[in-house]
């Protein structure tokens, strides 16, 4: 059968379907979420940053994180072979090597777009892309060890866009609650990502990926994973309490409560409760993100808190 010049550059460039697979729109949510967060905890009026707003929310998303998930997906393409074949790239959707190129790409728009939020969201946004890289690509490849690597995406995906937003917002480093309480969550995301290990325990073993469900178990990365979720959120409760805002102190509490409870459940199956878990008390962590940056918001302008 002959083969058309169509047929060839069909196979050579990867459909628009395939791009948005390895760009894993369904991960952005919690960065953009933190960047939201940022934006309101700043104690700024939308209405004077609202172009800031939205390319910082697409920044943090799309741009940084789509980043982060081109730039996993081709450095761990022989894992996923073994986890997950049918991942674009080793079931062969994405041809030859444009899932790198497309991380080149990416990053270099994300730049692009960081530069026109101000010198201060510039630095952050390579810090960001740092991270990105240095999580999956050799010679670091800070996921080859799960205590390390789920601190980089910790802080990338939550610390840094809240950080990094509030700082788009007023154009200065933000306030020491804001820093601290944006740290905090990023710290507690560690928790988060030691979900995802759950589901992928052989292939990381095949391919001595050190996470650490690999390192200490199941079990007792359960209850790492549980204790670095709610011990941040406690804190933020406490600090919310000692800067006079009892009624958002309050509720974080309450959210961190059923959060432990469901807690318990998981801890009875970690490996057949993962993605329950993560359904269920990953939403109730992000809710208490935003009752903090309600808080902030109001306590932000107090000068005794700055």
């Amino acid at each position: 059968m002959e083969i058309t010049r169509t047929d060839t550059l069909r196979r050579d460039w990867p459909s628009a379907s395939a791009v948005l697979a390895l760009l894993k729109p369904i991960t952005w949510f919690p960065p953009m979420w933190a960047y939201a967060c940022g934006v309101i905890s700043s104690g700024q009026p939308l209405s004077v940053a609202f172009v800031a707003a939205l390319l910082g929310i697409l920044l943090a998303g799309p741009l940084l994180c789509g980043t982060s998930q081109a730039v996993n997906d081709w450095f761990d393409r022989h894992v996923d072979a073994i986890n997950e074949p049918d991942r674009v790239i080793p079931s062969g959707r994405m041809p030859g090597r444009w899932g790198l190129y497309i991380a080149i790409l990416m990053s270099l728009l994300s730049m692009a777009v960081a530069s026109l939020l101000g010198p201060l969201v510039f630095v952050a946004a390579l810090a960001g892309l740092a991270l990105a890289w240095g999580y999956s690509a050799p010679p670091f490849r800070f996921k080859q060890n799960g205590w390390i690597g789920n601190a980089a995406v910790g802080l990338s995906y939550e610390t840094l866009p809240w950080i990094t937003a509030a700082t788009a917002m007023t154009g200065l480093m933000p306030v020491t609650p804001v820093l601290v309480v944006g740290l905090l969550y990023g710290i507690g995301a560690h928790g988060i990502l030691t979900l995802n290990d759950f589901k992928s325990i052989r292939g990381d073993q095949e391919m001595k990926i050190s996470t650490l469900p690999v390192m200490h178990g199941a079990q007792a990365a359960a209850r790492i994973a549980c204790l670095m979720m709610a011990v941040p959120q406690l804190t933020v409760a406490g600090l919310l309490a000692h800067w006079s805002l009892p009624y958002h102190a309050t509720a974080v509490a309450v959210l961190l409560a059923v959060q432990v409870a469901c807690m318990r459940r998981f801890l009875g199956d970690p490996v057949g409760r993962a993605v329950w878990y993560s359904a269920v008390g990953v939403g109730l962590y992000v809710t208490g993100m935003m009752v903090a940056a309600f808080g902030l918001r109001h306590a932000v302008l107090t000068p005794s808190l700055g």
